[in-house]
């Protein structure tokens, strides 16, 4: 199997004038000739430039998946390769309703590293998601600049509380709760409910197929995803073994070694291609050697 090194002195090696996109397209290729389905991969490169936010889901994204998918054949479905570490709500759902118009919802999600927040989401708007071992998605609970909605929500109901067993702590409370904008609850009680909403309807359309047997296993694994109690912090690393416990429908990317290799290979071109130019905010490539890279303005 081709691992990091490998990739690497692939590369070096490589005589072709740009020798990164020339690998990432051999493996990009190689996947689409194993699965007769289109490949789209989507990478950011927030782990190389985390102060960016450009890195992040936005809806400029939509352009370059539109870039992307032009001239595919569509009837073939898409299988979609995501590292990223999330973003805007409303840039995923836009970006979900028109990948499900693009490909009649035969979409695939193909996650190698890590696919966390708003790209957990859009993994949940597929049929099943590939993962490996190594594979994490993440939580799909609100944020406001880094502000965890559920844990204002639960900040406010612990202030109650405090002030009705106590009413001398209500200066204290006051002042930990006088730092938000009045309205400032209601947007996040309105944003975790979006959240979840969307994604309910996701599963229910593309993963179990309208299947309204399943809501209650769709609530279930939706109100894991959001429970910001749970999960400590939304930067939590949800595993393969645990996303299937909750009942999504993983496949193994271990079950198939030809499989893993090619997207392992696949991994490590993209991330050597991040790491060799800082510059790099994101790569959206197809396996016809067409992509949009966005670079640091």
């Amino acid at each position: 199997m081709p691992g990091w090194n490998e990739i690497l002195n692939e590369i070096n090696l490589c005589d072709h004038k740009h020798p990164f996109d020339t690998v990432r397209q051999k493996y990009l290729k190689k996947l689409s000739e194993k699965t007769g389905r289109n490949v789209i991969a989507y990478y950011s490169g927030w782990l190389q430039n985390p102060e960016y936010s450009e890195t992040s889901i936005n809806d400029a994204d939509k352009n370059a998946l539109m870039a992307t998918i032009h001239g595919l054949d569509r009837k073939k479905g898409l299988d979609i390769i995501l590292h990223t570490p999330g973003g805007q709500t409303a840039a995923a759902e836009s970006i979900v309703d028109y990948l499900h118009t693009m490909f009649n919802n035969d979409i695939r999600a193909i996650v190698p590293q890590l696919a966390m927040s708003a790209g957990t989401m859009i993994a949940c708007a597929t049929k099943e998601i590939i993962m490996g071992k190594h594979s994490s998605l993440g939580p799909i609970d609100p944020q406001f600049g880094g502000i965890p909605a559920t844990g204002v929500i639960e900040e406010f109901e612990n202030a109650v509380k405090a002030i009705k067993t106590d009413p001398a702590s209500t200066p204290l409370w006051q002042a930990i709760i006088g730092k938000y904008h009045p309205t400032f609850l209601g947007e996040c009680e309105k944003a975790i409910a979006w959240s979840k909403d969307i994604v309910k309807d996701w599963l229910l359309k593309c993963m179990f197929d309208r299947d309204v047997t399943k809501v209650e296993q769709i609530d279930r694994i939706v109100e894991f995803l959001a429970d910001h109690s749970e999960m400590k912090t939304h930067s939590r690393h949800i595993s393969l073994e645990q996303c299937k416990e909750v009942g999504l429908k993983i496949i193994d990317l271990e079950s198939d070694q030809d499989l893993q290799d090619i997207v392992l290979s696949i991994h490590h071109s993209f991330i050597h291609s991040l790491s060799s130019s800082p510059g790099i905010m994101k790569i959206v490539e197809n396996q016809n050697d067409m992509r949009v890279v966005e670079r640091k303005a």
